[in-house]
């Protein structure tokens, strides 16, 4: 791979959760998962957003049996936390440049300009479908479930019910939406279903506010994620947590930056690199390292020259009569 391609890329080459690796590593598995929560991660600032949430600007099981203004409520209070955590991302590795560019991964500059954007330029077209179409159809799946576990047709749990069960949803919930990811978006590239994923590919060069800049179909299928919960019991704030999860992920993994940087160290991990290449090249790295899909039918991009060599062979070999 041409160094020119990339500004920076990370320690190479890109490897798959320990767990699908082989001989078995299980102290690697354990600092996966502990790397991936603690001390401090997305996944803590996001539980963390989920409970304040829950407390003070949700309704009650009671309130949410029949539609109300808390379906407002839950559509002000997500588009004003994607707005802060967006837009605020991207003054700050974008807009203002306060971290330079040293870990950026793609070196063109973001955004860009062009008749390919439906408001003619990058910044104003991810925002304008992220806010109108993205936290619309995210609110209404919340509130749909919502409405579903006030009435019943959803299984509800608390803390009471089992303490474990509790903190453990909060942990399966990453796994699931790496199973779930996957799926949704390789049938999001086949012929049928691209016309509507390829408003998120106008994006090769992302930011912050790209990550959920995509079609309303798109949209009720990513976020359809949480079908899972008319099966599994959980309570309101697992809810919460799993549609922020999904929401606020896709918008720190895709900076376009390595991560958040402090006095020559990285203190926060936010771009994927993984998923990076994904917008580069379209056919490669369709899920998440967490699951062996990718592996497993042929389409991992691990970063390197290597990499990038079966990546062209494999597109070669598909366009041959």
């Amino acid at each position: 791979m041409s160094r020119t391609e990339w500004n920076h890329k990370p320690d190479l080459p890109i490897r798959v959760m320990p767990l699908w690796q082989w001989p078995p590593k299980p102290l690697a598995v354990l600092r996966w998962y502990w790397d991936s929560w603690f001390p401090i991660s997305i996944h803590l600032v996001i539980v963390g957003l989920a409970f304040a949430s829950y407390a003070w600007a949700s309704p009650t099981l009671e309130q949410a049996a029949r539609p109300g203004w808390w379906i407002a409520e839950i559509w002000l209070r997500n588009l004003v936390l994607i707005t802060l955590v967006a837009h605020g991302l991207h003054l700050v590795f974008h807009g203002h440049q306060m971290q330079g560019t040293e870990h950026k991964y793609d070196p063109r500059p973001f955004p860009r300009a062009g008749r390919m954007f439906t408001f003619g330029h990058q910044l104003r077209d991810n925002m304008v479908w992220t806010l109108a179409s993205g936290v619309t159809i995210w609110s209404g799946w919340e509130a749909l479930i919502w409405w579903a576990m006030a009435n019943g047709y959803a299984p509800t749990m608390v803390w009471a019910d089992s303490p474990v069960w509790f903190i453990a949803v909060f942990l399966l919930i990453p796994i699931w939406e790496s199973f779930y990811f996957y799926w949704i978006h390789r049938a999001l590239h086949s012929r049928v279903l691209y016309r509507f994923h390829a408003l998120h590919h106008r994006n090769t060069d992302i930011g912050p506010w790209s990550g959920l800049s995509m079609h309303p179909v798109e949209h009720v299928m990513y976020f359809g994620t949480v079908i899972i919960h008319f099966v599994v019991p959980t309570h309101p704030v697992h809810l919460i947590f799993h549609l922020m999860f999904y929401a606020i992920y896709a918008v720190t993994t895709h900076t376009g930056f390595e991560g958040f940087w402090a006095s020559g160290r990285k203190r926060l991990h936010l771009g994927n690199f993984h998923h990076q290449l994904h917008h580069r090249y379209f056919e490669v790295n369709y899920g998440t390292l967490d699951m062996p899909w990718d592996t497993a039918f042929g389409t991992f991009h691990d970063g390197t020259d290597e990499g990038q060599a079966m990546m062209r062979q494999r597109l070669k070999e598909r366009r041959r009569p």
